[in-house]
């Protein structure tokens, strides 16, 4: 009986394991308002298109505090090196914005999409 207990032990620990590594496409759903990472890169993307600088710079902050919030949760489930990418392409975003670079921002934004649409592949 005691064997039977340890191997169903091991057992859903495993299964608690593979949950989590695979869980990356649940994970980064928004669970709420203030983490809506697409609902805020389609806006900015909006601002950006009809050069809403001000505006663009404003949702550019809340699409940084969604994917922060994001981050912690998915950190264990997807490539490291695919969440550096959307912080890289995050920080460029913001410089772009800065400098009031349409093309260069819609650039960052795609690249951004694309590495957000390869997480947990």
């Amino acid at each position: 009986m005691k064997s039977l207990k340890y191997y169903a032990f091991v057992a859903l620990l495993f299964a608690v394991f593979i949950f989590i590594m695979n869980s990356g496409d649940l994970f980064k759903k928004p669970l709420g308002s203030g983490d809506d990472f697409m609902l805020y890169m389609n806006q900015v993307e909006e601002n950006i298109s009809v050069n809403e600088w001000q505006t663009a710079s404003i949702n550019y902050e809340k699409l940084h505090r969604a994917w922060k919030k994001i981050v912690p949760r998915i950190q264990y489930s997807v490539e490291k090196d695919e969440i550096n990418a959307i912080d890289v392409n995050l920080a460029r975003l913001e410089s772009c914005i800065t400098s009031q670079d349409k093309t260069l921002a819609l650039l960052e934004l795609n690249e951004a999409r694309e590495h957000w649409h390869d997480l947990n592949r």
